[in-house]
């Protein structure tokens, strides 16, 4: 871990650029200031005086307060104290924090009242919950309405002499802006213009990725959807954010103050169905019309998705459902991406040996802190890029991509099935764990039988066609070349034979 002083001189250095220069981001957001001290960073209100480990061993302290303050449990890793603490409930939460310094710095992370307010809202919860500036404000608020919460974690305490990684760590990736270098590299194909058939003979077929400029043209949505229009029409619609359901209203006040490592994403699949208008606002670019999922009609899987955040806020590496593949457009804001193909584990990220479940950093600027230089020296390196508003990225089925807004950002996206991608589809569907792994239906273990009948029943031989396409590819792929077959492999020469 870096010095703290470089590391603040860091920040502050952004915050000033940040200030100076012109911004699409909304200029309601607040940002906390910064102190500087002997003792190093202090986030008010947040960070308590918690430094890096690092700081330790050049202080002129003997001693570590963090580990005076938790007596005999000093030798649990931070995380370990941080999982105790959180089968805590709120009001003893409040009463260990009195305990010490130490317990009060533990006491008070955003992640365990962030965690207390969503297990508190349920997915078919009315009242959902109004963000009060914090997480810790806003469960006292959820719990006791009538309770003035301005003053709650307004002490702005500072613990001398404490020493975390981990709560220093999470602390500055919930404040650090993405740095010039995460963002230079630029190296995903683009393209104005092309016809269906050049997209599907350059990138379909092929399984490359390729951003997609000009081809959203004639959607309202580009010019009618910012807040206070989203506001008006979805009115009292309530959209996914994570575990719990809110009008985008409320999610608006949330984006508006939140400043966390990972923040909530609105992503939500029912959208059309809740404002119909929205539905009337884009449609579906010319490249991506063949959709063959959509012979299930209302079984169908999930497939297009409204998303709605603020910047540091997106999806860590994944790779998307069901083996399809997927476009994603942006209507306000930008995206950065970074794309891996299907051969290539990102570092960092460990799936699991049937896919099903895949562990990565806490949030995606701790990816980028810890691993994103090391993708430089690859042989095969990431596929990059910043997507901007009007602007589409085609998702190849199989890439590994993480996704960060840089600003406040709204987008649509989109999966799908072709014929190029049929069979990989058909085969995902048909796998020994397939019930664990098909997302967005209600049907997982019969999708594959379903999916194959509706298909053969509006498109009879399609399949079977696909398939010996496939076989014969495979083929002409493993058919030695002329050269191969006249080389004499023992000698070294060639061997003609008349």
């Amino acid at each position: 871990m870096p010095g703290c002083r470089s590391l603040l001189k860091q920040i502050k250095k952004r915050k000033r650029r940040k200030t100076h220069k012109s911004t699409t981001k909304n200029p309601k957001r607040k940002h906390q200031d910064f102190d500087i001290s002997e003792d190093g960073f202090s986030l008010k209100g947040q960070n308590y005086g918690v430094q890096p480990l690092g700081n330790f061993y050049l202080s002129s302290s003997p001693h570590n307060s963090r580990n005076t303050g938790l007596g005999n449990i000093q030798t649990l890793t931070d995380e370990l104290v941080l999982d105790i603490l959180g089968f805590l409930d709120g009001t003893h939460l409040g009463i260990l924090s009195t305990v010490s310094k130490s317990f009060y710095v533990f006491c008070n992370q955003e992640p365990l009242w962030r965690n207390l307010v969503l297990e508190s809202c349920s997915e078919n919860d009315e009242d959902g919950f109004l963000f009060k500036g914090s997480w810790k404000s806003t469960f006292v608020g959820k719990q006791n309405p009538c309770f003035d919460v301005s003053k709650v974690g307004s002490l702005g305490l500072k613990v001398k002499d404490f020493y975390s990684d981990y709560l220093f760590q999470s602390w500055l990736c919930a404040n650090l802006e993405m740095k010039g270098e995460w963002l230079d590299r630029d190296n995903i194909v683009r393209r104005r213009g092309i016809s269906v058939e050049e997209f599907v003979s350059g990138f379909e077929e092929p399984n490359r990725p390729v951003l997609l400029e000009g081809c959203l043209g004639d959607w309202p949505a580009l010019e009618k959807w910012d807040r206070d229009y989203l506001v008006k029409v979805c009115g009292d619609a309530r959209f996914s954010v994570g575990p719990v359901r809110m009008k985008l209203e409320d999610y608006f006040t949330y984006s508006d103050q939140a400043q966390e490592e990972r923040p909530l994403y609105l992503f939500d699949p029912k959208f059309a169905d809740k404002v119909p208008k929205l539905d009337r606002d884009y449609k579906v670019p010319a490249y991506f019309n063949e959709d063959l999922f959509s012979v299930l009609g209302d079984e169908r899987p999930d497939y297009r998705w409204i998303i709605i955040g603020p910047a540091g806020s997106g999806s860590s590496f994944h790779i998307d459902p069901n083996s399809t593949s997927a476009w994603n457009a942006v209507v306000k804001g930008s995206k950065k991406w970074v794309l891996f193909p299907p051969d290539v584990v990102p570092p960092g990220v460990h799936p699991s040996s049937d896919g099903a479940e895949v562990a990565c950093p806490v949030s995606i600027t701790e990816w980028f802190m810890n691993f994103y230089e090391s993708t430089k020296t690859w042989k095969k390196k990431p596929v990059e890029c910043v997507c901007k508003a009007g602007e589409v990225i085609f998702v190849p089925n199989g890439w590994w991509h993480l996704v960060i807004n840089l600003e406040d950002s709204i987008a649509i996206t989109q999966n799908f099935v072709s014929r190029r991608n049929l069979l990989n589809v058909m085969e995902f569907l048909k796998r020994p764990n397939a019930s664990t792994l098909v997302s967005g239906t209600r049907d997982r273990v019969n999708l594959h039988d379903k999916f194959r009948n509706a298909i053969e029943a509006s498109f009879p031989g399609t399949i079977e066609k696909l398939v010996l396409e496939a076989e014969k590819k495979k083929a002409e792929q493993e058919k030695p070349s002329f050269w191969d077959s006249v080389k004499d492999s023992n000698s070294g020469a060639f061997k003609f034979s008349f």
